[in-house]
């Protein structure tokens, strides 16, 4: 953390492409290649950007929803799949952190994910959105605990959360805990209005300050004719723009480089990593600001299971009941949040 060094990042404000299956991916990895040749080494891109944000559902009653929400799971991607696979590769070729949100398709389901991919191409991080935002409930189903988790990447300590994510503070204080060093966050953009803008930066600036790391956060956007072909209903096109702020904060709170909120665009800024001690010093968190003592952090890292196998196995004496018992043994030590009775 007191390592004298300095990251290029950069977050991109992009519009996806609605009308073709591989429109958007086509966009991300020239914008990689554009970014590569300005020296950027962590490039973040906006919530579900792969293949897009599910913009629909916001203005457009579940009942009419259903073609377009196929045509959501006929496009999204998996993880790992050959759409990752293509952007592995351009951030291998470059030498660059990517950071990418997607529509990821598991069999019957879809999730809002993740994806951090070092600059080595290796795919650090897979998480999927704890609780998907109102209209999203519709869309995406529920992540779990097994993605609150902060990574080693080429450029430093990276976490991950998506939109109102930033709204549970325990699932903040969970990356806080893990010293991340830069928080990656991501927004749909083109919804709302300014005060979807204002409620972003208040809490990129919030969290920046009281983690003392840097916050690289991504919007997206859409353009007039894409609004139009979302709907046609004047009050819903009017609820399908604003809401876009792309913006980097340093640990002090500060906003570094020039926000970008209107059209397509690249916010870039130099993170002197040596301002994270710089902030903690004065107050951290997780360490001599704390009082563990009153207040801490229960997390459950489990994956979420549909399914829990307590078949008896067979001991190398054939004795099937000792086998069972041997079994339900490991099954209680892989659940350990259990009720104890305290004398």
């Amino acid at each position: 953390m007191s390592e004298a060094r300095t990251v290029r990042a950069a977050a991109a404000q992009i519009a996806p492409d609605l009308d073709s299956a591989g429109g958007t991916l086509d966009k991300v990895c020239a914008w990689i290649d554009d970014a590569a040749a300005r020296g950027i080494e962590l490039l973040v891109f906006p919530e579900t950007l792969v293949p897009y944000y599910p913009y629909f559902s916001f203005v457009r009653a579940p009942a009419f929803s259903g073609p377009d929400h196929l045509s959501l799971y006929q496009r999204a991607v998996t993880v790992p799949g050959p759409e990752i696979d293509r952007v592995a590769e351009r951030a291998r070729r470059h030498g660059m952190v990517v950071v990418l949100g997607v529509n990821e398709r598991d069999r019957g389901t879809l999730y809002n994910t993740q994806v951090v991919l070092d600059a080595d191409g290796r795919l650090l991080l897979k998480r999927r959105k704890i609780t998907p935002t109102y209209h999203e409930r519709m869309i995406w189903g529920q992540g779990d605990g097994s993605g609150l988790q902060v990574v080693d990447s080429a450029v430093g300590r990276i976490g991950a959360l998506a939109c109102w994510e930033h709204y549970n503070p325990l699932a903040r204080y969970a990356l806080m805990t893990q010293h991340e060093e830069i928080h990656c966050a991501q927004f749909p953009g083109s919804m709302v209005g300014q005060v979807f803008a204002d409620q972003i930066e208040a809490a990129m600036r919030h969290h920046a300050a009281e983690s003392g790391c840097f916050v690289v956060n991504a919007t997206g956007w859409l353009e007039d004719h894409q609004i139009q072909a979302v709907t046609d209903d004047p009050a819903q096109q009017k609820a399908l723009r604003g809401g876009c702020m792309t913006l980097i904060v340093s640990p002090e709170g500060k906003v570094l480089g020039e926000p970008v909120t209107e059209g397509e665009g690249l916010c870039v800024a130099d993170l002197d990593m040596a301002l994270i001690l710089k902030r903690k010093r004065m107050m951290d968190s997780v360490g001599h600001y704390a009082r563990p003592e009153l207040l801490s952090l229960l997390i459950d890292r489990r994956p979420a299971a549909t399914f829990h196998d307590l078949h008896p196995i067979h001991g190398p004496d054939g004795d099937a009941a000792e086998a069972l018992s041997r079994s339900n043994d490991d099954e209680q030590q892989a659940w350990p949040l259990q009720p104890t009775a305290h004398q």
